[in-house]
C-alpha cells in the first residue's frame, strides 16, 4: 500500500479536536485516506462512541486494524433517525463505491421480469435492469431459462402485447400474434381497457407465486361461462388453466402459510462468505441468488447488514417476510424502512422454532453447497492455468488474460476488441472497444499495433497488466504484440498468437480435414499444438472466440448506423420527426432534394426558415447513389465521413 494511505499520527491536534466534537446521535461518518478519497461508509446510533472506537483503539478486530492503517481523516453527516442513516449509507456507498465497504455485484447475471404499468396498454418483458421508472419488477431469477418458459405460458394463454413501442405506435392492421389470439390488437382495434387489465391482472399473479389463488378465479369463471353457455370462452380459460397447473407441478413447496418470503443463507470460512438468497412466493420456491464475499473479517452481523442494505434497493421486490440467520442490531428499523417502501407491514425475523428455522436451515446449505462449488471452480481452475503455464512456458499461471481482435469489412469500419477473463470467468467490467483512427485500407496488423498501444499505454499509466496477453493471430500478430511491449519496457506480461485452424486437404476432396489451433509463442520458430480435447485450449479458444464476437457486434453496429443515415440528419434544425415526416411526404430522399422551398415549407412542423436551410443544404450536396433500407420505403444516403463521435465506452 502506498505511504500515501496511512493514517496521520493519533494525537494529531485537528483530528482529536474532530473526535471531541463528535455528537452522540445517530449518523453516517466517511473514512478517508491522506488523499481525501472515500475508502469507508459507515453508520452509527451514536457517531461519538463508533468514530472514536477506531480511532482510539478500541476496536481489536484485524480488518479494523488493516483499514485504519489507511485512514488519515473522516466526515461525519448527522440525522434525525436510524433508519435516515441507513437511507444515507446506502446511497454514500453507492455514490463512493469506497475499496472497504462490501459491493454487491450488480444484477446482469440474473434476470428480472418488467411489467411496464406506465405504459398506456402495459406488457411483460425480461430484464436485467431494474430502474425507477414506474414499472413493476418480479425477481430477480436464478434460472433465465425457467423465466423464459413462464413468461412463454403467459404468453400462450393470457393475450397481452408483446411489441415495441415503436412498433406499437406505427402499426396501421393487426399482426400475426392477433391472428393466433396471442394479442388483442389494442394497437389497432378497440379494446375493453378491462378486460385487458383483467389479463394483465393474471399474469401478474403467475409472476409473483400466487398460481393457487390465480387457479380458483380461472376455475370459477370457466364455471360462469359453461353456465352461460359461452362454451368458446370456457375452453380458451380450460386451456389456460391447464398450462398454469402444469407450471405449478414444476415448482416445489415449501411453506404453508402461502406467503412472499426471501430467507437469507450465511455460510462462512475464515475471511470467505456466501449469502444466499431463497425467494419464495405463495408458499412455494420460485428461485434463489448467490452472492460470494471474499477476504473481509467483519463480523457476521455487519456483513450480512451491508448485504441487506443494497440488495433491497432500487425498484427491487420487497416480500412480507425476510427471514435472516442472525439478530441483527437494526432489524427493527429496517423492517420500519421496507414497510414505507412497499405501503404496508414488512418484517424482518429472527426464528428460534418453528418451519421458519427449518427454511433458515436450508438457505445455509444451500450458501454451504454454492460455497463449496465456487471453491471446486476455482480450484479446478487452478490445474487449467497451471496447464497453460507448463505448455506455453510461461513465468507464471495466468489468472487473468486479456485476449484482442481485429475486425473490418474491406478496409472499412475497422475496429479493436479486448476481452477479459479472470479465473476463467468473463469480467465484463474490463472489456473494451477501439475505433481505429490512424490506419487506412485493410491493415490488420497496423491496426493490431494501435489497439495495444493505446491500451497499454494506460496500463503503464495505472500499473494495470494482465497475466496473459493473447491475440487472434499467427506469427505476424505476435510480432506486433511483442514489440509494442518492447517499446512501452513492459516485461511482466507474458504473451501468445493463438491461430485457427486451416483446411488441409483441399476442397473438392471427399472429406475436408483440417489442422489443430496453433499457439504461437515468442522467439520459437515453431508454435505449440495443445490437445484437442484439452482444458487449457478450451480456455484459449473460449477467450478467443469471445473477443471475435465482441468485435464483430461492435463493426456490425457501425455498419448499420452508416447505412442508416442520411443527409438530413447533417442539416441543422432537423432532427429524427422532421426527418420522418419528409420522407413520408416526399417518398425519398431523391424527392426531397427536387423540392422548391414551397413545397418543402408545406410540410407540418417546418418554418420557411428550415425549409430554405434544407433545400440550400441539398442542393450544395452532390447527388450520390441511394441506399434502399427496410422494406424499400425509406431511401437513405450513406455519410461520407466516417469521423463519428465514439460509443460512450470506447477505450482512449
Amino acid at each position: 500500500m502506498a505511504d500515501s494511505d496511512k493514517t496521520g499520527a493519533p494525537g494529531d491536534a485537528d483530528l482529536e479536536a474532530k473526535l471531541e466534537a463528535l455528537p452522540a446521535r445517530p449518523g453516517v461518518y466517511l473514512l478517508k485516506n491522506a488523499k481525501g478519497k472515500v475508502i469507508y461508509v459507515g453508520k452509527a446510533k451514536s457517531l461519538r462512541s463508533r468514530v472514536r472506537t477506531y480511532f482510539r483503539g478500541g476496536d481489536e478486530r484485524m480488518q479494523i486494524a488493516f483499514l485504519m492503517k489507511r485512514v488519515a481523516d473522516f466526515e461525519t453527516l448527522v440525522t434525525e433517525t436510524e433508519k435516515e442513516a441507513l437511507i444515507l449509507e446506502n446511497n454514500l456507498i453507492k455514490q463512493y463505491k469506497p475499496r472497504y465497504n462490501i459491493r454487491l455485484k450488480d444484477d446482469k447475471s440474473y434476470v428480472s421480469v418488467k411489467v411496464t404499468l406506465a405504459d398506456d396498454w402495459p406488457r411483460v418483458l425480461v430484464t436485467r435492469k431494474i430502474r425507477k421508472d414506474g414499472s413493476r419488477y418480479f425477481g430477480p431469477f436464478h434460472s433465465a431459462v425457467s423465466v423464459r418458459e413462464t413468461l412463454d405460458t403467459i404468453r400462450r394463454v393470457i393475450p397481452l402485447r408483446t411489441c415495441s413501442d415503436g412498433v406499437f405506435r406505427n402499426r396501421s392492421r393487426p399482426c400475426l400474434e392477433y391472428q393466433i389470439k396471442r394479442c388483442l390488437a389494442p394497437c389497432c382495434l378497440e379494446v375493453d381497457r378491462d378486460a385487458y387489465q383483467e389479463h394483465l391482472d393474471q399474469a401478474m399473479m403467475l409472476l409473483a407465486g400466487k398460481r393457487v389463488q390465480l387457479i380458483d378465479q380461472l376455475k370459477a369463471d370457466m364455471a360462469e361461462a359453461a353456465a352461460a353457455e359461452r362454451f368458446e370462452d370456457a375452453a380458451r380459460l380450460r386451456d389456460r388453466l391447464r398450462a398454469i397447473e402444469k407450471t405449478q407441478e414444476r415448482q416445489q413447496a415449501v411453506s404453508h402459510g402461502g406467503g412472499d418470503q426471501d430467507i437469507i443463507g450465511f455460510y462462512r470460512e475464515g475471511a470467505f462468505c456466501e449469502v444466499q438468497i431463497l425467494f419464495v412466493r405463495g408458499g412455494k420456491l420460485t428461485g434463489n441468488q448467490s452472492y460470494p464475499i471474499d477476504d473481509f473479517e467483519l463480523p457476521d452481523e455487519e456483513m450480512l447488514a451491508a448485504v441487506l442494505t443494497q440488495f433491497y434497493q432500487g425498484g427491487r421486490y420487497v416480500p412480507d417476510e425476510i427471514i435472516v440467520p442472525l439478530d441483527l442490531e437494526d432489524r427493527e428499523v429496517r423492517a420500519e424502512y421496507l414497510s414505507e417502501r412497499k405501503g404496508r407491514k414488512v418484517e424482518v425475523l429472527w426464528p428460534q422454532r418453528g418451519d421458519r428455522v427449518r427454511l433458515l436451515a436450508m438457505a445455509r446449505d444451500n450458501a454451504q453447497h454454492s460455497f463449496g462449488e465456487r471453491r471446486d471452480s476455482e480450484h479446478q481452475y487452478e490445474k487449467i492455468s497451471d496447464e497453460l503455464r507448463k505448455r506455453l512456458h510461461l513465468r507464471n499461471a495466468p489468472k487473468r488474460i486479456e485476449c484482442f481482435d481485429i475486425s473490418n469489412f474491406q478496409g472499412g469500419f475497422a475496429v479493436g476488441s479486448m476481452v477479459t477473463f479472470d479465473e476463467g470467468q468473463p469480467d465484463r467490467a474490463r472489456y473494451r472497444r477501439f475505433r481505429i483512427k490512424t490506419v487506412q485500407g485493410q491493415d490488420d496488423f497496423a491496426s493490431m499495433f494501435e489497439v495495444l498501444t493505446r491500451r497499454f499505454r494506460r496500463a503503464v499509466e495505472k500499473g494495470d497488466y494482465p497475466d496473459l496477453l493473447v491475440v487472434d493471430g499467427g506469427k505476424g500478430q505476435l510480432n506486433v504484440a511483442v514489440q509494442v511491449l518492447r517499446e512501452l519496457e513492459i516485461e511482466a506480461v507474458d504473451v501468445v498468437g493463438l491461430a485457427k485452424s486451416r483446411v488441409t486437404r483441399a476442397a473438392r476432396d471427399a472429406e475436408l480435414e483440417r489442422s489443430e489451433e496453433r499457439v504461437f509463442l515468442p522467439g520459437r520458430v515453431n508454435p505449440v499444438v495443445l490437445r484437442r480435447n484439452s482444458n487449457a485450449l478450451f480456455v484459449l479458444q473460449r477467450v478467443r472466440d469471445e473477443a471475435h464476437r465482441f468485435a464483430i457486434t461492435y463493426h456490425r453496429t457501425l455498419r448499420g448506423k452508416e447505412r442508416l443515415h442520411s443527409l438530413l440528419d447533417d442539416i441543422p434544425g432537423v432532427g429524427a420527426e422532421r426527418k420522418k415526416r419528409l420522407l413520408r411526404r416526399f417518398g425519398s430522399l431523391k424527392r426531397v432534394r427536387e423540392a422548391s422551398v414551397d413545397e418543402i415549407a408545406e410540410v407540418p412542423g417546418i418554418a420557411r426558415r428550415t425549409a430554405e436551410d434544407i433545400y440550400a443544404a441539398l442542393q450544395a450536396t452532390p447527388a450520390e447513389p441511394e441506399k434502399t433500407a427496410e422494406r424499400g420505403r425509406l431511401r437513405l444516403v450513406p455519410r461520407e465521413s466516417t469521423d463519428s463521435v465514439p460509443p460512450a465506452k470506447e477505450s482512449r
